[in-house]
């Protein structure tokens, strides 16, 4: 292949993700609309347009800015960042079944929260922005703990050994929110109940306040990244070959990885799966190449949570179905997909 062709192939992808890029931006947009015009006080399009420009009553105002807007705001950034977090955990250990849920961080940040919940109260304004750090920490050691029992000086890190040990970790860490739930009165075990079930109970600005900080931190940083992750995924042979400080690249994109995962679980509870679709979904949409398949798989990932938490808050309307489970639906059979076509 001369450099002619080379270069013609080059703009025909280009061009390609970009307008991959483009159709995900406009669905999003579109499932924007839809979920502010979806809820138990239903408001039309004319409503809501009205009610964005300032015309519209006092209880339309209500129900649109300090209710439907924050929660779909938070389901758009949690969905980008859990989906980010499950790319860079796949490209890290090479491994089509990684992500922050089934490696246990998720439970492990949301351990360390529920732990905050159950002796303090979460709703003033300080402890919001614990939440996150909490969070975190939460993460940061859980991810150590599966690292260090996955790790073997013989082969070094297995991917299927971190599976199953992150599997195993996660099931721990469950039980112990359940045996720690049993201390809680009726009220705080309810809340507990649908936490854990992945409910959006972060339905406020200063939720999102809390949150956005961190994801304009580390998008832009796994972006910056991203031709990292491009040598990564060519083997540990080639990437030292080519000059690559191995240990502290993966340090600090696992890092991220984590950091990512542990802020989201603390607005969203145990929401998984987004980290595990969404990359493969980008992946046959816009290829391997992750200066395209990062923001791809943000884009796809905020679509599939504004539409889970959309059909969450309609399907079985006044009731409300936590938006991790309707994911789980989506999710569990494609995970089971990717289990049976893994050769690990």
């Amino acid at each position: 292949m001369n450099v002619v062709t080379m270069a013609a192939v080059e703009k025909r992808r280009r061009k390609r993700g970009a307008a991959i890029l483009s159709l995900l931006g406009l669905l999003i947009v579109i499932m924007f609309i839809v979920s502010m015009n979806t809820g138990y006080m239903r408001l039309s399009p004319l409503e809501v347009l009205r009610t964005l420009t300032g015309a519209g009553t006092a209880q339309q105002q209500l129900i649109l800015f300090d209710f439907r807007l924050p929660r779909i705001v938070i389901s758009l950034l949690v969905g980008a960042g859990f989906a980010v977090s499950g790319c860079i955990l796949q490209s890290l250990s090479r491994n089509a079944l990684a992500e922050s849920s089934t490696l246990g961080i998720n439970a492990g940040a949301g351990f360390a929260v529920l732990i905050f919940i159950s002796f303090f109260p979460a709703t003033t304004s300080a402890p919001v922005f614990v939440l996150p750090l909490l969070a975190l920490a939460g993460a940061a050691l859980t991810a150590a703990l599966i690292y260090v029992l996955a790790f073997r000086r013989a082969d070094g890190l297995s991917p299927t050994r971190l599976i199953l040990i992150g599997i195993a970790v996660t099931a721990g860490i469950y039980a112990w929110q359940l045996v720690l739930s049993l201390r809680l009165d009726p009220r705080n075990y309810q809340f507990v109940a649908t936490w854990i079930a992945g409910k959006i109970w972060g339905g406020d600005w200063k939720f999102v306040l809390a949150l956005l900080p961190w994801l304009l931190v580390l998008l832009p940083f796994a972006m910056f990244k991203s031709r990292v992750l491009n040598v990564l995924n060519l083997g540990d042979s080639t990437a030292a070959g080519l000059g690559m400080r191995l240990e502290k690249e993966r340090i600090l994109l696992l890092a991220a990885a984590v950091a990512l995962a542990g802020s989201c679980v603390a607005v969203s509870g145990g929401i998984g799966f987004v980290g595990l679709i969404s990359p493969h979904l980008a992946r046959r949409l816009v290829g391997p190449r992750h200066q395209v398949l990062l923001p791809a798989t943000a884009l796809t990932g905020a679509l599939l949570m504004i539409t889970a938490d959309t059909i969450g808050r309609w399907i079985l309307q006044p009731a409300e179905i936590p938006t991790g489970i309707v994911v789980a639906v989506i999710g569990a059979p494609y995970f089971l997909y990717l289990l049976a076509r893994s050769k690990a």
